[in-house]
């Protein structure tokens, strides 16, 4: 099997922000270093899962890594 192509980049969580809406799960704000102005910032689920598989928060100030990695086809 063949790896995906992928990229790793990192940055600081910037921001954290609940949802307008009840219900919904707290947003991260990320900047990412590698990335061009338009495309700094990203936001994820604030639900991230850490090593061993245990569920884990992110804190403002965090300095995180991203991966990104291509899908099927």
């Amino acid at each position: 099997m063949t790896e995906k192509p992928s990229r790793q980049d990192q940055g600081p969580l910037s921001a954290l922000s609940n949802p307008p809406v009840g219900g919904l799960p707290e947003k991260a704000e990320i900047a990412l270093h590698g990335a061009d102005d338009l495309y700094k910032e990203i936001r994820i689920e604030n639900a991230p899962v850490g090593g061993s598989g245990e569920a884990v928060s992110l804190k403002e100030g965090a300095q995180v890594e991203v991966t990104i990695e291509a899908g099927p086809g």
